[in-house]
């Protein structure tokens, strides 16, 4: 098992990561994926199924549910997804104001094209693989 994981997005889901970090005796860093832009071709929880899949998702042993995790959708002018981010970051706060979880401070958003306004809006991690890579 990874750190984190940064795509858990279904209760059937956490619950095998849960019975695998058990085996292993140890908890598991998860971060919840949020498709905050609703876009059909990307997986994640509805902004508005968030709450819900929190309250469910807390009651999961061996997790560690440490934060949000987006992707914006691809565009050439990284200000058209700062909204995007934003929306993230308030989500975040309002489920740590509701006190769920202890440890909810995480925001995984922004990749290569769009990261520098992804920390702008909070972004405590990012994805820049292709800056590296490529």
């Amino acid at each position: 098992i990874a750190e984190y994981i940064h795509s858990l997005d279904r209760i059937s889901t956490a619950w095998e990561i849960s019975k695998r970090a058990g085996k292993l005796g140890r908890t598991q860093k998860v971060l919840i994926e949020v498709n905050v832009a609703q876009e059909e071709t990307k997986i994640g929880i509805a902004p508005g199924e968030l709450y819900s899949f929190c309250q469910e998702i807390v009651q999961v042993p061996h997790l560690d549910i440490c934060g949000l995790m987006t992707l914006a959708p691809l565009v050439e002018d990284p200000e058209e997804v700062r909204g995007v981010f934003r929306d993230l970051r308030q989500m975040r706060d309002d489920l740590a104001a509701r006190g769920i979880f202890p440890n909810f401070s995480h925001l995984s958003m922004g990749m290569t094209n769009d990261f520098e306004v992804a920390i702008e809006e909070g972004a405590t991690m990012v994805r820049v693989g292709s800056a590296i890579f490529c």
